[in-house]
């Protein structure tokens, strides 16, 4: 931004008459972000196939533009061995912060802990590395699957046939497990009469794949929880091909523009998913690590609060994209998480 005198003199008369508050400036912020351009950041992802994961990307990518900071981003595309390399990798470029994206547990512990023993501050995202001094960063994943399931109820009694879309292993889908077997619990009725799932690229196609079997083998099924939005698209695949989408209905977890027209197409049968902004969840994270170059404590667990939103939703107020998604529900647009009065806000 070019400051001129002229431009100047309007900021001075706009902050004397109250028009708006001055965002911080670079020389306002804590160390090192005054000088921002030395401060170097990687991104080291397990997963990256899908709209969720190009948003999250997006979010971080953003974040770091507007803190000014160089950012590297390091993708394994599901090779466990390969991330913790990367992590290796990040710490010989002699990063000053971290986000580990996703991973498996066994993979990830042992490489995050190098980074803590470098001397590099870490945050990771649905990946839990077992490490107290690394801040969890979550989308509150029991309320994601929580509320799905809350309409999933609403929507069809407490008693109906289910299958379940679930990879044990990872820990967003791990946490929307737990809440998933605490309503089979609460709700008796639910028969969950198949489980399957898969990660093998194209996931919305393997899925399919499993879907079609699955449906098949198992007549009256009245629910799918699908609580990931690559599951869900995939289920979906194999409900149209079946013609069964006015006897099945789709819940999920997660959302983008392309989720938004498969669940506004015509009797569609994805109903309802739960969801964060995943640019938000993106920005969350780097800025939660950007706390901690600071000296600031994030907290041992930064949650981004999810929204639920339905196909009805999506139709009655015509929202076809992201876009529109955050501006007709604001709360999905940002999330007071992790926001000191020095952090620059990329969405203003």
């Amino acid at each position: 931004m070019s400051i001129t005198r002229r431009t100047f003199s309007a900021l001075g008369l706009a902050a004397a008459t109250g028009i708006f508050a001055l965002p911080a400036l670079a020389q306002d912020r804590p160390a090192p972000f005054d000088n921002a351009a030395d401060v170097q950041i990687a991104l080291v992802r397990y997963l990256s196939t899908g709209d969720f994961f190009q948003a999250y990307l997006a979010g971080v990518e953003s974040q770091a533009k507007a803190l000014g900071v160089d950012l590297r981003v390091l993708d394994s595309r599901q090779d466990a061995a390969l991330q913790a390399d990367m992590v290796d990798q990040a710490i010989a470029l002699g990063v000053d912060g971290i986000i580990i994206q996703h991973g498996l547990t066994e993979s990830m512990k042992e490489a995050a802990q190098r980074a803590v023993d470098a001397g590099i501050k870490v945050v990771a995202f649905d990946v839990n590395v077992e490490n107290e001094v690394i801040p969890q960063i979550e989308q509150s994943d029991r309320d994601l699957a929580r509320l799905a399931l809350e309409q999933a109820i609403e929507d069809n009694g407490e008693a109906w046939k289910a299958a379940y879309v679930y990879v044990a292993g990872i820990a967003p889908l791990d946490r929307r497990d737990e809440t998933w077997r605490e309503f089979k619990e609460r709700y008796s009725g639910i028969e969950e009469v198949a489980m399957f799932g898969t990660l093998d690229n194209p996931i919305a196609n393997s899925v399919a794949n499993q879907a079609r079997s699955v449906l098949t083998a198992n007549p009256g099924i009245q629910v799918v929880f699908a609580p990931y939005d690559e599951f869900a698209k995939g289920v979906k695949i194999a409900v149209d091909e079946a013609g069964l989408s006015s006897d099945i209905k789709i819940y999920s977890a997660d959302i983008s523009t392309a989720d938004i027209s498969a669940m506004r197409e015509p009797g569609s049968a994805w109903v309802a998913t739960a969801a964060t902004n995943p640019a938000v969840v993106g920005q969350v994270s780097v800025r939660a690590l950007a706390m901690m170059l600071a000296g600031e404590e994030p907290g041992a667990s930064v949650i981004v609060p999810p929204t639920l939103i339905t196909q009805a939703e999506l139709n009655d107020s015509d929202i076809k994209n992201m876009e529109e998604l955050s501006a007709k529900m604001p709360q999905f647009n940002h999330a007071d998480v992790a926001m000191p009065a020095w952090m620059p806000n990329p969405n203003e």
